[in-house]
């Protein structure tokens, strides 16, 4: 029989590929949004941006031209109905945890199948997420952004390293 504190761990595992995917989604959707972005207004200030996580953050610090925005908003539109799948299936598996009760004579089967199952989601997301990476960056990027985008790359790698040796300490 599988412990509480091993049941918790496969519940936040499950969350935290649900948030995982989630956050890829809203990506996907914020690029749906950016067409009032795209085209910028004296109140909005100018910026392009959505309110992703992470690396992707990092594009709108390249200088994208409206021409270059339009084909983002278009690679994410197009990866949309993938990473909706991903999320859905994400939350079935959530949703399947917290339906089942620890006390079922099958409670740790169903655990080790959404474990696996979270499991492949997560590696989906993270080929997703570098292929649309990839396809930004081939067909995209100016040679001069693809150099920015290395540095702005290298200095939030830094940052990391360096959060993680201080919570480290």
């Amino acid at each position: 029989m599988i412990s509480k504190r091993n049941g918790l761990a496969a519940f936040l595992a499950a969350g935290a590929v649900l948030i995982a995917v989630a956050t890829s989604f809203s990506i996907a959707s914020a690029a749906d949004d950016s067409a009032a972005s795209a085209a910028p207004t004296a109140q909005s200030g100018g910026h392009w941006h959505h309110h992703g996580r992470g690396e992707w953050r990092i594009y709108h610090q390249l200088g994208l031209t409206s021409e270059q925005k339009t084909a983002i908003k278009a690679i994410f539109t197009a990866a949309k109905p993938q990473l909706t799948t991903l999320r859905q299936q994400a939350q079935a598996n959530h949703l399947k945890l917290l339906q089942t009760n620890p006390g079922e004579s099958n409670y740790s089967a169903v655990v080790a199948a959404v474990a696996q199952s979270n499991a492949t989601l997560a590696s989906q997301r993270t080929t997703e997420s570098l292929e649309l990476q990839a396809t930004i960056y081939n067909t995209v990027l100016t040679a001069p952004q693809k150099a920015q985008l290395a540095t702005l790359q290298a200095e939030w790698a830094a940052k990391i390293t360096a959060r993680e040796s201080t919570a480290a300490q």
